[in-house]
């Protein structure tokens, strides 16, 4: 289905190599900040991290920027077709060539994360899904000098590649500060993890979330994550 409906807005995925996934709303709805005046989301695909955290900070100037022009299309479509428009950017370009005038408070991103590996046979769902060798240092980079000196980085990533983009990230000084382990249920290892990058070192602050109490049962939790945004819950 082209439409995905959430209580506040709609997202139109036509024109979108990657759909609307668990990852995306789980970062949407758990990367957090203390009253952010300016927010940026890189990679925003569809646009539904950008509208979530436009939703969750209601003084919040979010912009967004997209590689894939369709997407960055289709981005612009469901920001202007929202009622937080006014408060939403996109700009179809690359976050190496993104120069703005103003630093960040919130930076988010769903990342593609397979580095060196196959490469999907459909070129933009390749682009949206794998990463160049030196993609990671090249975000982390940008990052550090898009955040301003109390901002924090999200990013959501398989375990893995999370290790090493903190690695990655202290060489720039940004440090880990938050990090929730994503499981599919209470028997299984973490396969995700959101990790909070900070220029200010804190205390780590390190949670579980498990999505599945059962087979096909979303966790009280989970539910409670999404409950502003899911029709569902």
């Amino acid at each position: 289905m082209s439409i995905f409906k959430f209580k506040q807005f709609e997202v139109d995925q036509s024109g979108c190599a990657m759909k609307i996934n668990t990852d995306g709303v789980l970062i949407g709805a758990m990367a957090t900040s203390t009253a952010p005046k300016n927010v940026l989301d890189i990679g925003t695909g569809t646009g539904v991290i950008a509208l979530m955290l436009a939703q969750r900070y209601q003084e919040a100037e979010v912009h967004a920027v997209e590689i894939d022009q369709l997407a960055a299309e289709a981005a612009r479509k469901n920001f202007e077709h929202s009622k937080f428009s006014e408060r939403l950017s996109v700009d179809h370009i690359s976050i190496s060539n993104y120069y703005p005038s103003q630093q960040f408070d919130l930076i988010v991103s769903n990342p593609p994360f397979f580095v060196n590996d196959l490469k999907n046979k459909e070129e933009r769902k390749g682009i949206a899904r794998h990463a160049d060798e030196n993609f990671f240092e090249l975000l982390v980079q940008q990052s550090n000098t898009l955040l301003n000196e109390k901002g924090i980085l999200y990013l959501i990533l398989p375990v893995k590649q999370a290790l090493e983009v903190v690695s990655e990230a202290a060489k720039y000084q940004l440090l880990l500060t938050h990090q929730i382990n994503i499981h599919s249920d209470e028997n299984k290892p973490a396969f995700r993890q959101i990790i909070g990058l900070s220029k200010t070192k804190q205390i780590l602050v390190e949670t579980n979330l498990y999505i599945y109490e059962s087979m096909g049962k979303h966790t009280p939790e989970y539910k409670r994550v999404l409950s502003d945004f899911f029709l569902a819950f």
